[in-house]
């Protein structure tokens, strides 16, 4: 069963990316957020149902990480545009860092893959922090909208923390990315040598 109920969990979380920023663009902040919190309820119920029910599967593997990504950056790209009708708007520098952070990993792991075939890249401790302070800068910015002088009072901080996140996880994977390179190298070097 290659569509598990984890699985479907995931896609569902998927389908709601364009609804956000649909809800989001015609000025419908409070039933976005109520969808922001939904999917986020469903990454937490996917890995949950996965692990209880002995569904982990390859397609999920790749699926949870994307559909991550794809509402963080619909989110902070959203929400970065001054067009839009919300209280707190994500600062463009912070989403431009985090995208391209985002894409040089990605890149960095395919140029491993085509290298070496290397294809297991778990996220790292720091890794999943970013991910999830970058959830909460787009939850404080969501926030705003009910909770506006809570909101604008913790939002440099969140924004900061995350910016110093961004970059250390950024320097973090390209180490880790180095190491599997070298590695690979070495092997190869003592292969070529016996």
């Amino acid at each position: 069963m290659i569509l598990t109920y984890a699985n479907q969990l995931t896609i569902l979380r998927m389908l709601f990316v364009p609804c956000f920023v649909l809800l989001m663009i015609y000025e419908h902040p409070k039933a976005a957020t109520v969808l922001f919190l939904i999917a986020a309820v469903t990454d937490g119920l996917d890995g949950l149902i996965a692990r209880k029910l002995q569904q982990k599967t390859v397609l999920g593997s790749f699926l949870d990480p994307m559909a991550d990504k794809l509402l963080l950056t619909a989110a902070f790209i959203t929400l970065t545009v001054p067009s839009v009708p919300v209280v707190l708007h994500i600062p463009t520098w912070l989403t431009v860092w985090t995208i391209s952070r985002d894409v040089l990993i990605a890149l960095s792991a395919l140029i491993i893959h085509l290298q070496t075939q290397h294809s297991q890249f778990p996220p790292s401790f720091l890794g999943k922090c970013t991910t999830a302070l970058q959830l909460v800068t787009v939850g404080v910015c969501m926030l705003a909208n009910f909770y506006a002088n809570f909101a604008m009072a913790i939002f440099d901080f969140v924004t900061y923390t995350t910016l110093v996140l961004t970059f250390a996880s950024g320097l973090h994977y390209a180490y880790r990315s180095i190491k599997i390179i070298a590695s690979y190298q070495e092997a190869g070097n003592v292969s070529s040598g016996d």
